[in-house]
């Protein structure tokens, strides 16, 4: 094992010292955050997509992935991972809005699908809703958002595939 002071951190956060993770914060913070600002073009982005990053290497463990070797080629490329998920999220939203907003503008007398989601949103079940809301509004992939609503991936998608079902029962009933 080598001897470098990078890999006598990773040893040591394998071994669960809470010091190594505030070593490993301090060296390399805001050469990630600066990183992260190439990609974003947002300091404040920056900041938190890198202060989230760290605190899921300590709460989910990642730094059990570490390499003793290269330990700032995983923290840069993790990030830059994010960050490219983050621009790839926020492109999905951007065209998510522009159909909203161009349903919002048609003519009065087209039928107005985007009051009837809404409302049918509104009339759907608890857990239906809630994934529709998390996957398709919100963005979250569907590991996170079955985490975050207590269900397994598998529930996720029954409760997202009933939800769309109701949801196109719904704009079917306006197109008669």
């Amino acid at each position: 094992m080598s001897h470098s002071p990078d890999a006598q951190l990773v040893q040591r956060l394998k071994d669960g010292d809470l010091t190594a993770f505030d070593a490993l914060f301090v060296k390399y913070y805001k050469m990630l955050c600066v990183n992260a600002y190439w990609f974003l073009q947002n300091d404040q982005e920056a900041k938190d997509l890198v202060q989230t990053f760290f605190m899921d290497i300590w709460d989910r463990k990642l730094y059990l992935r570490f390499n003793d070797d290269d330990i700032k080629g995983y923290l840069h490329m993790a990030v830059k991972n994010r960050c490219l998920n983050l621009l790839k999220q926020r492109k999905k939203q951007d065209v998510h809005h522009e159909v909203f907003t161009h349903l919002q503008q048609e003519d009065t007398e087209a039928p107005d699908y985007y009051n009837c989601l809404q409302a049918s949103m509104k009339d759907m079940s608890g857990h239906k809703r809630m994934a529709v809301q998390m996957v398709y509004i919100q963005g979250k992939r569907y590991q996170e958002a079955a985490d975050e609503m207590g269900i397994s991936i598998n529930s996720l998608k029954t409760h997202l595939k009933r939800g769309l079902q109701f949801l196109r029962t719904a704009v079917h009933k306006i197109k008669e």
